[in-house]
């Protein structure tokens, strides 16, 4: 009797780096587990200095990033990344969904704005989004 042939998973040429910045431990957590079981690396830092700080910074895939933390908003280490030359697609999530924060998310090149709790598929095809639309970011 013959062995069937094991599944076998598709093997990825690159592997995608996503960055989540938030300062509530807790999401950080969720958003984590949420992308690891999808096969991403995530990286979290509960503010944007550290994360401008770490060395994961010239890895970073796409960031998922809270729109209000102490410090630096989202909207600023968006702002702060792209005087730097630096072009990781961003995907924003707040607690407090404003129309005027997330037009002006949105016109500064976020690729999504979302409301906390969001679903993991919405993320997931946030992050999807992302990576399709800058495959050059995709590390």
């Amino acid at each position: 009797m013959g062995v069937a042939p094991a599944l076998e998973r598709p093997v990825l040429s690159m592997l995608s780096v996503i960055s989540v910045i938030d300062d509530d431990a807790s999401v950080r957590v969720a958003t984590n587990n949420l992308l690891s079981s999808h096969g991403y690396v995530v990286h979290t830092f509960e503010s944007a200095d550290r994360f401008l700080q770490s060395s994961h910074l010239d890895q970073t895939s796409c960031v998922v990033a809270d729109v209000q933390m102490p410090n630096m908003s989202g909207l600023e280490l968006l702002t702060h990344m792209r005087t730097q030359g630096r072009d990781a697609p961003f995907i924003f999530i707040t607690a407090f969904p404003d129309e005027s924060v997330r037009a002006r998310a949105l016109k500064a090149g976020a690729i999504c704005f979302l409301a906390k709790p969001f679903t993991g598929p919405v993320l997931i095809n946030c992050i999807e989004t992302a990576l399709n639309r800058h495959p050059s970011t995709d590390k």
